[in-house]
């Protein structure tokens, strides 16, 4: 299961809280793709299967399909406002080779 910063946390609050509606989670999640073989999808849902993990940080609730968790283990999710590098950046210890965007993995 991933973590979320302090940083991220805020930020994805933040973003439900503009979205107006009632009840949605941050889903991330590994998709087939990209130019090192898998990318990440991150998106508000408001639904989560019977098989989905959950983690709460503050009011913001994190949902990870089994498949995605396996390789979501130990990764974390951080959010930087600044200058260089700024928006989300997943850190994956997992990922043993990353494309140069930094979009993908393998």
């Amino acid at each position: 299961m991933i973590a979320l910063t302090d940083n991220a946390t805020t930020k994805v609050k933040e973003l439900i809280d503009a979205e107006g509606e009632e009840g949605l989670m941050l889903r991330v999640a590994v998709m087939p793709g990209g130019c090192s073989g898998f990318s990440y999808d991150m998106y508000f849902d408001s639904e989560s299967a019977a098989d989905d993990l959950q983690e709460a940080y503050g009011e913001v609730t994190v949902v990870v399909d089994p498949t995605s968790a396996q390789m979501l283990s130990g990764a974390t999710l951080d959010y930087k406002d600044g200058l260089v590098d700024a928006g989300f950046a997943i850190n994956n210890p997992n990922a043993q080779r990353t494309c140069g965007c930094g979009s993908s993995f393998s």
